[in-house]
C-alpha cells in the first residue's frame, strides 16, 4: 500500500434541488474546507445529511472516496470533476477498495476510524454529476468508496497522513463486498464470509442476512 493521506475534506448542509419534477433535499453538494475539522461519532462538524435512514449515523459517520478514481470518471463522463463530486467527506490517496478491508482501523490526525461498509450509490449521485446511468456504472466498476465509523473523535486537516493501525484478520476487502452485493448475489459462501466480520455495518448485515 502506498503512502496514505487525506487530500481534501468536504462538508455541507442539505439543500433542496429539483429532481423529476419533485423537490428533494440532499447533502451531496459539499464544499472543500482546509480544517482543522472536528470528526464526531455521528458525523463531521458542519456537515449534514438529508436522508438519515441511508446516510450518517454511527456506521456511516464519514463518507470516503479514493482520489485515484477521479481520472477514470473525468474521462468516462467527459467532464472536469473536483474532489467532493461524489459527495464524500474525505478524498483519500493510496486507499483503494481492493486494498481496504471491512473492520480495518486507521488513524487520521488524532481521529481513529474503522471501515464499516462500502458506499452504496443512490440516484442523488447521478443527479449531482449529470449522468443518469452513474449508479449502475459505479456498481459495475466497484469504484464506490466506503464509510468509516469513528472510534475516537478528534480533529483532522487536509494532507494529514493516514496510518493503518490494525488490519482486520478476515481480510474482506471493500471490493470483494461490492462483488457479492452487486454481482454475485447468490454466492452463499461469499455472503457468509462478509457476515463473519463483526464490524460490518448494521444495514449491510440486515440486507445480506435477508439474502440467506
Amino acid at each position: 500500500m502506498s503512502m496514505m493521506s487525506c487530500t481534501s475534506i468536504q462538508i455541507g448542509k442539505p439543500k433542496s434541488i429539483e429532481h423529476n419534477g419533485k423537490e428533494i433535499k440532499t447533502g451531496i453538494y459539499k464544499a472543500q474546507v482546509k480544517g482543522p475539522v472536528f470528526i464526531g461519532k455521528l458525523n463531521i462538524e458542519g456537515d449534514g445529511q438529508a436522508d438519515l435512514i441511508n446516510h450518517g449515523g454511527k456506521d456511516k459517520a464519514v463518507c470516503v472516496y479514493p482520489l485515484e478514481h477521479y481520472e477514470y470518471w473525468q474521462n468516462d463522463l467527459n467532464r472536469t470533476m473536483s474532489n467532493g463530486s461524489f459527495g464524500e467527506n474525505l478524498t483519500v490517496k493510496g486507499m483503494l477498495e481492493k486494498e481496504v478491508c471491512i473492520g480495518d482501523t486507521y488513524k487520521i490526525g488524532d481521529v481513529i476510524v474503522q471501515v464499516s461498509q462500502p458506499r452504496q450509490p443512490c440516484f442523488k449521485l447521478a443527479k449531482r454529476n449529470g449522468a443518469d446511468d452513474l449508479v449502475a456504472h459505479v456498481q459495475n466498476t466497484g469504484y464506490t468508496g466506503y464509510y468509516f465509523r469513528v472510534l475516537e473523535e478528534g480533529f483532522i486537516e487536509v494532507n494529514d497522513t493516514i496510518e493503518l493501525m490494525k488490519r482486520h484478520p478476515n481480510k474482506i476487502s471493500v471490493s470483494y463486498a461490492n462483488t457479492i452485493m452487486f454481482k454475485e448475489k447468490e454466492n452463499v459462501e461469499g455472503i457468509k464470509a462478509i457476515l463473519a466480520v463483526d464490524e460490518l455495518s448494521d444495514s449491510w448485515r440486515e440486507t445480506l442476512q435477508k439474502r440467506l
